[in-house]
């Protein structure tokens, strides 16, 4: 069994099956990116329907090229499950490619191309802490009668069950006003996690002061919070962070605006606060897209999200006189979605070829159980 920090509640499995002929990552990685892009393609028509490839918008040029769907983690999940695909080879993180095992049929296989493919910010909030958390805060109320429990997508299958199971529901960056309504209508607060600043900026939209809104410091006893913290809290908000969106800062915004007084800016919702009040737009992935992909001829952007999608972004718009701007002076591209490279992609698939799986992501039933009613209750609420 290979996972993250797993403990007997996070049941989950990474399958390495390899049949007796079954080709070694070893003999791929001297390949170079050419020489996988013509492999990857014949591969690609050899499985035909039976495969289907998910592009995280983060992924690096050479493996997005490939992908026969791309999107935020939610819509590629929903997607491949409806594709109908025996093999789901996901090139994101590994917290994608377990949601695309809880929602696709029995039948169909979500891999992962490289293990080592997590993400720090979900790794911030495991369920040992936040067990311990919600056992913390019984001592000064009732969590499972006064909290709702949320987990932002990007966290691990056990977190997922655990909002399913303690009457909690998860989130993405695009519906997190709609669930933090949800929730307040359940219970009078919120123990959101693992990402702070997603659940900040919403809250703060949605006219929420910011002394309602405490951060649980989990490497301290009791959050690092007082009872009174706690009592007065509408949203309990975990101490974690995306390390990509933590580089953009409220004076690039500055200088931005110094150089182009009539330039825009459009920040993803896991930037800190101060970085999204001062933006134009704030926003998910796909409505960074949308929006500048709508402006008129000439207008100039400056995006703080990921370097990949900014890079892609900025070139489909140069034909149109579009100016993309990324936000940081220096590049931090996310350094384990960068895993995902041709030449894992290329090792999944001549193996797949051949009739061996290897990386393939399954979510053990009884976690999956819980986790699907989570993300249930956020459809519901979403759509």
């Amino acid at each position: 069994m290979v996972g993250n920090n797993l403990s007997p509640y996070r049941l989950i499995t990474d399958n390495l099956i390899m049949g007796i002929n079954a080709l070694s990552i070893d003999d791929f990685l001297s390949l170079d990116d050419a020489e996988c892009e013509r492999r990857i393609v014949a591969a690609k028509a050899a499985l035909g329907e039976r495969l289907v490839i998910l592009g995280h918008h983060y992924q690096r040029e050479e493996v997005f090229k490939h992908a026969d769907f791309s999107g935020d983690s939610l819509k590629l999940s929903r997607q491949a499950a409806q594709s109908g695909a025996e093999y789901i080879v996901f090139c994101g993180v590994h917290f994608m490619a377990e949601v695309a095992d809880i929602l696709s049929a029995p039948e169909q296989i979500a891999i992962l191309p490289d293990l080592a493919a997590g993400c720090s910010m979900a790794d911030m909030a495991d369920i040992e802490k936040v067990d311990k958390a919600w056992g913390e805060l019984s001592a000064v109320l009732d969590p499972d009668q006064d909290v709702t429990p949320i987990t932002y997508i990007n966290s691990a299958a056990d977190l997922k069950a655990f909002c399913g199971s303690h009457g909690g529901i998860v989130c993405t960056s695009s519906n997190a006003e709609k669930v933090l309504e949800w929730a307040f209508n359940q219970r009078e607060k919120v123990l959101f996690f693992p990402d702070q600043h997603l659940g900040r900026n919403t809250g703060f939209r949605m006219g929420m002061r910011l002394e309602e809104m405490v951060t649980w410091d989990f490497d301290k006893p009791n959050g690092g919070l007082s009872e009174e913290d706690v009592r007065k809290a509408k949203i309990i908000l975990w101490d974690g962070f995306c390390s990509v969106h933590q580089q953009f800062h409220s004076e690039h915004i500055d200088q931005f605006r110094a150089s182009y007084p009539d330039g825009k800016v459009i920040a993803h919702p896991e930037c800190a606060y101060e970085v999204c009040e001062k933006s134009d737009e704030v926003g998910s992935t796909e409505l960074i897209i949308k929006k500048v992909k709508a402006s008129a001829a000439g207008s100039r952007w400056l995006v703080g999200t990921e370097v990949n999608l900014v890079n892609r972004l900025a070139q489909e718009c140069k034909a149109e006189g579009k100016f993309v701007h990324y936000m940081a002076p220096i590049v931090c591209m996310c350094s384990t979605m960068y895993r995902i490279d041709p030449q894992h992609l290329l090792w999944i698939l001549e193996n797949l070829v051949k009739g061996n799986v290897v990386n393939q992501i399954k979510v053990l039933p009884e976690i999956a159980d819980q986790a699907r009613l989570a993300l249930e209750r956020m459809l519901a609420v979403s759509y």
